[in-house]
């Protein structure tokens, strides 16, 4: 069943850091928006172009019910790719229309403690679920980002520990699962929470957390978002070739 196709338009953007901006979306369409409830929660983005709209999948970052606007971050290299020039671009009153949202992750109230992993594309994930944790909660969450001046702090509980790591000129991923496999595993039952380059997370980090750790599929998230060296068109396709080699379902593809 085809989803319903809802119009907003940017209300006002803001530049989360050198490689992150975060366009604010309200207008007609989020009368029906319906939030589902999952912290890594999804819509597809039709951005328009020269050549007609072109269809990219992005995390929810947060919805405002009193302004009635939902956020997206967007991240930014220059003008590579699609999505990230036109969030660079874009002005209060521009339209963008959107499908969904979907999702499938929250972080269970019921887990011992959390582990939550990811690079850029991963942290509006990785932060609404460190938000929608109890206070009481343990956690220990890595985020890979270029440098330094690419950190950008998010409300977690106290007992949830926050490691950046910096690739500087390495491929993405490498450093995020050496950071991983690194930290001494936790007592306890984990709930876990990684996405990323797909490459890294799908070959390296998903047999360690399942194989060698055994945590079991319900209480693990991981999946690639991006794959390095394809569009979202090309990296779709990747994914539907690895879950028919694995039997699974693919998620969804986003940035």
């Amino acid at each position: 069943m085809a989803r319903t196709r809802l119009s907003f338009v940017v209300r006002r953007t803001e530049r989360l850091t050198g490689h992150l901006i975060r366009v604010h979306l309200g207008g007609p369409g989020f009368e029906a928006f319906q939030p589902n409830g999952f912290t890594d929660a999804y819509v597809k983005l039709q951005i328009p172009g020269p050549d007609g709209d072109t269809t990219r999948t992005y995390t929810v970052r947060s919805i405002d019910p009193e302004l009635e606007q939902i956020a997206i971050d967007f991240v930014y290299h220059g003008q590579e790719g699609v999505a990230g020039p036109w969030a660079a671009a874009a002005k209060p009153g521009d339209q963008l229309d959107l499908t969904g949202p979907g999702g499938a992750y929250s972080p269970s109230p019921e887990a011992d403690w959390h582990l939550l992993a990811g690079d850029e594309s991963a942290l509006p994930a990785i932060s609404a679920a460190c938000a929608a944790l109890p206070a009481s909660a343990v956690g220990r969450v890595f985020v890979e980002v270029t440098g330094p001046e690419d950190e950008l702090d998010f409300a977690r509980p106290e007992g949830v520990e926050l490691t950046w790591i910096h690739r500087g000129d390495r491929e993405p991923g490498v450093t995020l699962a050496e950071a991983v496999r690194a930290e001494p595993w936790l007592d306890g039952e984990a709930h876990v929470f990684i996405h990323g380059e797909a490459q890294v997370v799908m070959h390296d980090l998903r047999p360690y957390i399942r194989k060698e750790r055994g945590v079991p599929a319900n209480r693990a998230s991981i999946s690639g978002y991006w794959r390095r060296g394809r569009t979202e068109e090309t990296f779709r396709q990747w994914k539907r070739e690895l879950a028919e080699s694995e039997g699974a379902a693919p998620a969804a593809a986003r940035r």
